[in-house]
């Protein structure tokens, strides 16, 4: 067989496969636009469309009577309740199944519709993203607002306390005086020991930590925050790197005029077992 047969033949091969595709297009454009009986039930006539081409193609109609038929009965159950098959479920089976979603992803399909946002916001599938994301200290707690109000309050304050970080780590005076509240009562504990009260003596201090020679590397561990109305504190290990650690630290939060300000700050150094045991043998 020389070239031009070859040719031919998969012209002749590619031609069938063009009128195959096209009579298949024709044919389901065909079963969906098939009209609905005047005065018939929309959900069997919906079903009808559906399955025309495959209860044809299987050259029968007991097929298709029976799939009108599962559909229909379905459709009339669905109306009767007035659920669909989300509302349905058990809600510990819902809680769990959202258990799953990160923050952002639970807030995304919250907006999604009705159904989802009614899932999106039961109290109990936030109760559970706060275990996940933060800790299980607060099991007994009763948030007011109930826990997706206090979720969005926690991790806004743990945001806040980052930022308190990333301010040492850039040494910005400037930040750090905007941070706090500018009040009398603000106090703040170095890792020295040594305490600085109001608002001037505590950004002085700052000043000064900032005015040494070398900028610190550190990791923030275990972090573990308290919401209220307008007062949150949060405690916290960091790990230096330098001798003198790690340390345990706790910063206190007051909301003044639509934001939060650090108004307390204090940092010690972390005692291992072996060093507590001796100081309670000294005591």
């Amino acid at each position: 067989m020389d070239s031009t047969q070859y040719f031919l033949v998969a012209a002749t091969v590619t031609a069938l496969c063009l009128l195959l595709a096209l009579l298949a297009v024709r044919s389901i454009a065909f079963c969906r636009g098939a009209p609905e009986s005047e005065g018939g039930d929309s959900a069997t006539s919906a079903a009808k469309r559906v399955c025309n081409c495959v209860c044809s193609c299987n050259g029968g109609f007991a097929v298709r009577d029976m799939v009108v038929e599962k559909a229909a009965a379905a459709a009339v159950a669905e109306r009767a309740t007035g659920a669909s098959m989300m509302e349905q479920l058990v809600p510990e089976i819902t809680t769990h199944a959202l258990s799953y979603l990160d923050y952002p992803s639970l807030c995304r399909l919250s907006m999604t519709n009705s159904l989802m946002r009614k899932a999106a916001n039961d109290d109990n599938a936030w109760k559970a993203l706060y275990h996940k994301d933060f800790t299980l200290e607060q099991d007994s707690v009763t948030p007011a607002n109930g826990w997706k109000a206090y979720y969005a309050a926690t991790r806004a304050i743990v945001n806040i306390n980052a930022e308190f970080f990333n301010i040492i780590k850039e040494r910005s005076i400037q930040a750090m005086s905007h941070f706090w509240r500018n009040a009398d009562y603000v106090k703040c504990v170095h890792a020295s020991g040594e305490l600085f009260s109001g608002y001037n003596a505590v950004i002085q201090s700052w000043q000064l930590a900032f005015n040494w020679e070398h900028g610190v590397n550190f990791q923030v561990r275990d972090v573990r925050a308290r919401v209220l109305t307008d007062m949150a504190w949060v405690t916290m290990k960091t790990f230096i790197d330098i001798d003198s650690g790690p340390f345990n630290v706790t910063n206190v939060f007051e909301f003044h005029n639509g934001r939060w300000y650090m108004v307390h700050h204090h940092s010690s150094v972390m005692l291992m077992d072996g060093e507590v045991e001796q100081q309670l043998v000294h005591a």
